[in-house]
């Protein structure tokens, strides 16, 4: 089997707004081969530059565009292929965008493989610990404790018994980030639990008083509290905690998250598939878990996505609870054939091979740029 064609596909809503949200576009990638098997992956980073790493052409022997290098090569040669496209791009890549584009790739490969072996991805991936988890509702705050309140019943009444919450107003003053943690808490009720991310939006000092002071709120983990870069912020806010520390939904690659995991001392590791890949997302996590930390996805954008982390997250013993982006978008909902719900606060791993969706074309064309 070889690779005859790839296609870097940008989509987006009409109207993308200055939000922390990416369920307003992005680039899903399909990989055709010589015997009809087409595989998707997705690329949750800026979908326009994603698919400018795909579709450059060669600079040089190190600063070329990945799509030209997949031709005619095998599918199933993963590995070969992840190094190849580190290797052929290291000169402008290395980490974030290339490496988000190389994750997305790699999430492609891997549903062809499934259909090609006719398994689901998480089975080629060594079996499932956990075939069904609970899901906690991933939201954005209201602007203020009272608007964060009723969006956690609406969520609890839809049957989540957790909901996290994140990014601004959080860190605008203190008063603010207390109301809107109460607000939270009330929504849900005593008997549900409460995620909170930051957004990274506090200085280390701030984050210590703010993690001491969220602890009367009872929260399951404080997300994101420090700039993603604030290696040493982290490493210190961890010590003292006695609230769960979780990061790196915006670390992409290896080296990027040994650096977190061995000095940022998190405890929580957050591993999005769609800056990862199936391949590099497994080795993180077995760093991970090799130290004593949890690892659990992250997933804000469509289903292709979603997707990618049930079946990559079943096969992590550590894995606990699954982030279910409530984002009420087309991209978010619609982009696929099969719509993975969340019932009574649970999602279930697809049993299809491969990842287990398809892409609703019709969607796909309507939101296509260019």
């Amino acid at each position: 089997m070889r690779i005859t064609e790839i296609e870097a596909i940008e989509v987006r809503l009409p109207e993308v707004k200055d939000k922390a949200s990416s369920a307003q576009d992005a680039c899903i990638i399909k990989i055709h081969t010589d015997e009809g098997i087409v595989g998707i992956g997705e690329v949750d980073s800026s979908a326009h530059v994603a698919k400018a790493v795909v579709e450059a052409p060669l600079s040089s022997s190190i600063a070329s565009g990945l799509g030209h290098l997949l031709m005619g090569m095998n599918p199933l040669d993963i590995e070969v292929i992840n190094e190849k496209l580190y290797q052929r791009s290291f000169y402008y890549g290395r980490r974030a965008v290339v490496v988000h584009t190389i994750g997305g790739i790699d999430m492609a490969l891997w549903d062809i493989a499934g259909k090609y072996y006719r398994q689901p991805i998480y089975q080629l991936l060594g079996g499932a610990f956990h075939k069904k988890f609970r899901a906690y509702a991933s939201d954005l705050f209201g602007h203020d404790g009272k608007v964060t309140c009723e969006k956690a019943k609406r969520w609890v009444d839809q049957g989540f018994t957790a909901v996290k919450f994140g990014w601004k107003p959080m860190g605008e003053s203190e008063e603010i980030d207390l109301d809107l943690v109460e607000g939270a808490r009330l929504g849900v009720g005593d008997e549900n639990d409460i995620l909170i991310d930051a957004g990274c939006c506090w200085d280390t000092k701030t984050a210590k008083i703010r993690a001491k002071q969220f602890e009367q709120y009872r929260i399951l983990w404080l997300e994101e509290p420090l700039e993603q870069d604030n290696l040493d912020g982290y490493k210190e806010l961890s010590q003292v905690s006695n609230i769960p520390i979780a990061a790196g939904e915006g670390e992409a690659g290896i080296h990027a998250w040994r650096d977190l995991i061995e000095r940022g001392g998190i405890d929580i590791a957050q591993i999005d598939l769609a800056r990862n890949g199936f391949t590099t997302a497994r080795k993180v996590a077995d760093m991970a878990e090799s130290r004593g930390l949890r690892v659990v996805n992250h997933f804000y954008s469509t289903p292709i996505n979603l997707a990618a982390g049930l079946h990559w997250l079943a096969t992590r013993k550590s894995a606990f609870v699954f982030e279910y982006c409530v984002e009420e978008t087309p991209i978010r909902t619609q982009l696929t054939r099969q719509e993975i719900k969340a019932i009574d606060g649970f999602v279930t791993v697809p049993e299809e091979p491969g990842l287990g969706v398809e892409l609703n074309e019709e969607i796909v064309s309507r939101y296509r740029v260019g």
